[in-house]
């Protein structure tokens, strides 16, 4: 592996916790990532890692899928259940579809298949890392139907009632209303919420729409607001708000 640039140094330092139990593949990711400017923690297993993950709070998590005492798959979704939302970036030897599709399903990010290049990784982290940072939401409150969601505070209410959702299913929701009236396709939300270009992973775009329309609709079996576009997408229709 060779070293990295000194680009990152000038940057404020953000922290990345590397949960890897192979020696010479963390040493070398730590010392990489050292030179770009990042502080790295480590942890060895899955309990230490989600143990470090809680305690420090790290700005992304560099994740290998099958660790000594577990499966990183169990990891991320333990981290997410537990409201943990940093960008999570899957590390493996395997490369089959389905556990592409299992990784972002479970709350990844991103999934690097080794062996990699360092400039794909350092190039996947700072992508990951920029999207991760807070910006100020253009849209803020909107009703759809019987439900009122709340950007800022990233809550969805019908009636009395509060619904819960995902970080990602917030970021997808916001997307389809800030192109109201367009159709979307799936390779564009992967690209665009995602940060993927990969068709065999558009199922889990799929299931994404499924989960929102659960929320949003009042019959989620005959949408009326998140409509399916055959062959092109989804589109958001443009009167989705009745305030």
């Amino acid at each position: 592996m060779q070293n990295g640039t000194q680009q990152g140094k000038t940057a404020t330092r953000q922290r990345i916790l590397l949960i890897e139990d192979d020696p010479a593949m963390r040493m070398g990711l730590r010392d990489n990532l050292e030179v770009e400017g990042y502080e790295v923690l480590g942890a060895e297993t899955a309990g230490a890692g989600v143990e470090a993950a809680l305690r420090e709070r790290p700005d992304l998590i560099l994740l290998d899928i099958m660790l000594p005492d577990g499966d990183g798959l169990d990891v991320c979704r333990t981290l997410r259940a537990e409201g943990l939302q940093m960008p999570v970036i899957m590390l493996t030897a395997k490369g089959q579809e389905i556990d592409k599709v299992l990784g972002l399903e479970m709350g990844a990010d991103d999934y690097v298949v080794k062996p990699f290049g360092l400039r794909e990784l350092l190039a996947r982290i700072h992508a990951q890392l920029r999207r991760a940072r807070p910006a100020a939401p253009t849209v803020k409150t909107i009703r759809v139907g019987a439900c009122e969601v709340d950007f800022r505070r990233q809550q969805i209410r019908r009636g009395d009632r509060e619904l819960e959702a995902s970080a990602r299913e917030f970021e997808l929701l916001k997307y389809l209303v800030e192109h109201a009236g367009q159709v979307v396709s799936r390779d564009q939300l992967l690209m665009d919420i995602w940060g993927h270009q990969r068709e065999i992973m558009t199922r889990t775009v799929d299931n994404f729409i499924l989960r929102l329309r659960k929320k949003i609709e009042p019959d989620p079996a005959n949408p009326r607001y998140l409509l399916t576009v055959h062959g092109s997408g989804y589109k958001l229709v443009e009167d989705y708000a009745s305030m």
